[in-house]
């Protein structure tokens, strides 16, 4: 059957309705999504050891020869054992496998095979329990390097690497996606050889070229998103007066270096016509309000208008709260524009807008909503922007725009994003970094346990709340999957190659989780927020949790950009390796920020020595948001940076890359940027044949 990269996997043979359910949960439902399933790592089985010059608990390839007939045995449960011996010139090995009770007949007595597998050594003799068997034929070569795919319930290594094959003798035409000129001009491979190399590759040195290409190609489609924005020279209203000394004199701090250093740039920026595009990226608690209240204050002083907006409603009021009484010492009218302002009062708001008397309005999506216009625009602040829609923000930007030109725009993260991510992802936008923490912001004790601390854990929580404080515990997920089922959600925020984090702990979900914690603590106020509310129900949970109505609040990660609610001292978040380093600094910045000594408490299953044990060994032991961020990068991708996957993908092309590492692959990266400058839309995939190199 001739296959194109459009053909549906359930068209393929072997792939029934189970299977192509499975294959969905990887995002797979066409050849072509199939071929860009890559392996998450390989095994390398080239490396053949004798069994008498390994050492015991040594994972490698053997070549033993079968010296009895397999026997099978049923154990208790209804669990079976096949058993037999094996043996190369330089001793013998027994063999076992259990529940796989094919094994008994696929393996014949004075048959070489190729088995690999971790020796052991028990009783004085050398097991290999369960290892991976490949027969020996006279002519045929077998593979070095065996690939390892990420995989859902349902789904096994086998099926894939055959399935992946197949597709890859019978699919043709397949879209080159680079241009000749590109590909000659960085010495890169097809994408058909690419494609065959990367899942099955001879060598290291040709699995080498296959990634190379495949890397730049990610890094090149998504520059060419960044290419496109491009700053115009002209156009914004010159603010000549930039003189902060009267906002300076009534805030309640000190600003810090960074905050000066933000204070000068954004001055610049706003004098000149050119029109300033400026992300100010900071640690939890670096006082980006303050930064965002500098240049309001330039705008609002020179005669402009000033739109803040907002993800969520509950943020628009803080924001609301903390600036009104400011602008209003100052002079200086402010409103609060949300989906649940009364319709006469948005009347006002709207009216004010239109004729200039308003000059800094803060609020939702509500202030793209139909009907608002500026009387004389000229800044738009977007607080945590990529939570936002492409489309909705560039509506505020449109909107608060002069006619004919363009309105200056900030844009603040509570994330702190590497300058490397910063530069590839916005282009040609300046970058503010408050890299300093006001005097007096306490750190966060963080703990690192598991399950076998629960009982502790529900005891902590009370004596939170027997001090008048409050507690928020963090879950991965809304509801609870079924049994065995893991999401492609899961498999991305999950996989680092640990078998214990591939999906075998029990996963706790904020729905049913909130109420065993009211069970177990029956006394305590239990709430639960999570992104499946609405967002008027939502709000009202995180109000009534701020205003001291709950003790505890059981959520997902919508928390992780909300209300300040300094009563809340402790942070329990649960199935902790299932979160970015970075979304977990985040999480632990809810607490910590009031007087009380605050805590953060890691539950994970993970060894210590493994790589999720140790990712959460750095946030343990590290508080700079920066560094963390850094190592996230490198460890994840920049796909914790951007929280909307539709909204990344909708902007900047997939951001969420398979192969590409921000950290290890500069060298492509510049090339990719460049390469994406000098092409931009004549980038055309044209059809290759399947033999094209």
């Amino acid at each position: 059957m001739q296959l194109t990269v459009g053909t549906s996997v359930s068209e393929m043979s072997g792939v029934g309705p189970a299977r192509a359910a499975a294959l969905a949960k990887l995002g797979i439902t066409n050849v072509g999504q199939l071929l860009r399933h890559y392996p998450r790592g390989y095994q390398y089985r080239g490396n053949i050891k004798r069994l008498a010059d390994a050492a015991p608990d040594e994972v490698g390839s053997f070549m033993l020869t079968v010296s009895c007939d397999p026997s099978l045995s049923t154990l208790k449960r209804g669990m079976t054992l096949v058993k037999l011996r094996a043996f190369d010139e330089s001793g013998t090995c027994d063999v076992t496998f259990f529940n796989q009770p094919y094994m008994r007949a696929q393996l014949q007595k004075g048959q070489e095979y190729r088995f690999f597998g971790k020796l052991a050594l028990e009783y004085g003799r050398l097991t290999l329990s369960s290892p991976v068997v490949e027969k020996v034929t006279d002519g045929a070569a077998l593979p070095n390097l065996v690939p390892v795919y990420p995989l859902s319930a349902g789904l096994t290594q086998n099926f894939i690497s055959k399935l992946i094959s197949s597709a890859l003798k019978s699919v043709g035409g397949i879209p080159e996606p680079l241009p000749e000129k590109v590909r000659e001009e960085n010495d890169l491979c097809g994408i058909v050889w690419a494609l065959r190399n990367i899942h099955d590759p001879p060598d290291f040195e040709t699995l080498n070229a296959a990634k190379k290409r495949l890397i730049f190609e990610e890094l090149y489609n998504f520059a060419l998103g960044a290419a496109g924005n491009v700053r115009p020279d002209s156009g914004a209203p010159a603010m000549p007066d930039t003189d902060l000394s009267p906002l300076l004199e009534i805030l309640p701090f000190e600003p810090t270096g960074a905050q000066k250093r933000a204070f000068t740039d954004i001055a610049k920026d706003m004098s000149s016509e050119r029109p300033m595009m400026r992300l100010v990226s900071g640690d939890v608690g670096s006082g980006k309000t303050a930064v965002a209240a500098a240049a309001a204050y330039i705008a609002v002083k020179n005669g402009y208008q000033c739109a803040l907006m907002a993800p969520t409603e509950i943020l628009a009021t803080q924001h609301f709260n903390d600036l009104m009484p400011m602008f209003g010492r100052l002079g200086y009218g402010c409103r609060l524009l949300t989906g649940s302002t009364k319709a006469a009062e948005k009347r006002e708001i709207t009216a004010a807008l239109a004729d200039g008397t308003l000059k800094l309005v803060i609020g939702t999506h509500a202030l793209i909503s139909e009907g608002i216009r500026f009387g004389k625009p000229g800044l738009v602040i977007c607080d945590e922007q990529h939570r936002f829609g492409v489309g909705q923000r560039e509506t505020l930007l449109e909107k608060a725009s002069p006619k004919g030109g363009h309105a200056h725009e900030l844009t603040m993260s509570a994330t702190p994003i590497p300058r490397t991510l910063a530069m590839f992802l916005y282009g040609s936008i300046d970058m503010s970094v408050l890299d300093e923490m006001p005097p007096g912001r306490q750190k966060v004790k963080t703990f690192v346990v598991d399950e076998s601390y629960r009982e502790r854990l529900n005891g902590f929580i009370r004596r939170q709340h027997d001090e008048g404080h409050q507690t928020y515990v963090v879950c991965p997920a809304v509801e609870k999957p079924e049994s065995g089922e893991v999401t492609q959600e899961d498999i991305r925020l999950i996989d680092f190659g640990d078998e214990e984090v591939n999906g075998k702990d029990e996963l706790k979900a904020a729905a049913t989780w909130s109420e065993t914690l009211a069970e177990s603590l029956p006394d305590l106020r239990v709430g639960c927020v999570h992104g499946k509310m609405k967002p008027a129900e939502k709000d009202a949970v995180m109000r009534e949790f701020a205003a001291g109505g709950l003790d505890v609040l059981v959520a997902t990660t919508v928390i992780e950009v909300g209300v300040n609610v300094p009563n809340a001292t402790l942070m329990i978040i649960e199935n902790a390796e299932r979160f970015g380093l970075s979304q977990l600094h985040q999480l632990r910045g809810r607490v910590g920020r009031g007087s009380a000594a605050s805590c953060c408490v890691l539950v994970s299953g993970s060894k210590p020595e493994s790589r999720a044990g140790k990712r959460l060994a750095v946030m343990k032991n590290t508080f700079d948001g920066f560094r963390i961020a850094e190592y996230d990068l490198g460890e994840r991708g920049p796909g914790d940076f951007i929280a909307d996957a539709e909204s990344a993908t909708r902007q900047h092309g997939e951001l969420r890359f398979r192969l590409a590492n921000l950290c290890e692959d500069m060298a492509l990266l510049e090339a990719a940027q460049k390469a994406a400058k000098e092409n931009g839309a004549k980038a055309l995939p044209d059809a290759v044949t399947p033999d094209a190199r």
